[in-house]
C-alpha cells in the first residue's frame, strides 16, 4: 500500500509535550545538568504518546475540510477509534476514520487540543512502550549503520516513522521523534523530524557514515551529541 508522505507540520499535533526541567551544559564539567521548571508544566512525559498518536492518525485517519463539521461527542468517538488502532498497521484510504471540517491533523489539534490530550493517553504509555527493552542491550556501530539504512527506506515509503532516540545507561536523553524526510550525501544522512517537545519546528537527526554514529543537535531538553537510535512501532517486539 502506498501512503501519502508524512508532512510537517500538516500531519503533526499543534501542542507540545512540555519539559519538566531546564537543561544546560555545566561550563566546568561539560556534563548536562538540570533544574525543575517553575511553575511546573501540566502536560509532560508524553513524547511517545504524541509520537504514537501522530503515527496512528497518519495511518488510520483522513480529513476533509469541505465536509460539515461534527459535534464534540462525535469527534471524541472518532479520536478514540484512531487511538485504539494498531500503530503497527495501516488502513486503506476508504476505510480510514473521517474527520470532516478540517484539512489536516494540525488544524484539528488547534481546535480540539483539550480533547486530544484527554484521549491520547497518560504518561504511563511512554514508560511502557513495548520496544523499550531494546535500549538496555549494546548497540554496535555496524548495527547503527544498518538501522540508518532501514530508517531511510521506511521514510521513503511515506510512513510516519517513530524513532526512539536515547543515551544509555546515563539517560540524559530518552525521547521519541517522528521522521519526515531523509536526505543522503556520501558523508551523512540527515533526517528532518517532528519533535513532540517543539512541534512548530523540525529537528535534524544526523547519521555520520564514517563514524557510523547518530547525533542530535542541542535542544531545550538535551545538550547535543552522540546518541543511539532505533525504530519503534515497526514490529511485534518494537
Amino acid at each position: 500500500m502506498v501512503l501519502s508522505p508524512f508532512r510537517h507540520p500538516a500531519d503533526t499535533l499543534s501542542f507540545a509535550n512540555e519539559v519538566l526541567w531546564h537543561y544546560r551544559r555545566d561550563p566546568v564539567t561539560g556534563r548536562q545538568v538540570h533544574q525543575r521548571r517553575v511553575p511546573a508544566p501540566t502536560y509532560t512525559l508524553r513524547c511517545f504518546v504524541l509520537a504514537r498518536a501522530v503515527r496512528q492518525f497518519h495511518a488510520h485517519a483522513r480529513f476533509d475540510s469541505a465536509a460539515p463539521a461534527l459535534d464534540e461527542g462525535e469527534y471524541r468517538r472518532r479520536v478514540r477509534e484512531v487511538i485504539r488502532s494498531n500503530p503497527r498497521t495501516r488502513r486503506p484510504a476508504d476505510a480510514r476514520v473521517l474527520f470532516p471540517g478540517f484539512a489536516c491533523l494540525r488544524d484539528f489539534s488547534q481546535r480540539w487540543e483539550r480533547l486530544l490530550k484527554a484521549e491520547a493517553g497518560g504518561a504511563w504509555r511512554s514508560y511502557l512502550q513495548r520496544g523499550h527493552w531494546r535500549m538496555i542491550f549494546p548497540f554496535s556501530r555496524t548495527g547503527q549503520a544498518k538501522e540508518a539504512e532501514r530508517l531511510v527506506r521506511a521514510v521513503h515509503t511515506g510512513e510516519a516513522v517513530v524513532a526512539h532516540v536515547f543515551t544509555f545507561p546515563a539517560l540524559t536523553l530518552n525521547h521519541a521523534l517522528v521522521l519526515a524526510t531523509a536526505t543522503e550525501t556520501p558523508a551523512r544522512v540527515t533526517f528532518e523530524a517532528y519533535d513532540p517537545n517543539q512541534p512548530n519546528t523540525t529537528v535534524a537527526l544526523t547519521f555520520d557514515r564514517d563514524r557510523r554514529q547518530f547525533t542530535l543537535p542541542p535542544v531545550d531538553y538535551f545538550i547535543g551529541g552522540p546518541i543511539n537510535v532505533y525504530e519503534v512501532y515497526a514490529g511485534f517486539l518494537r
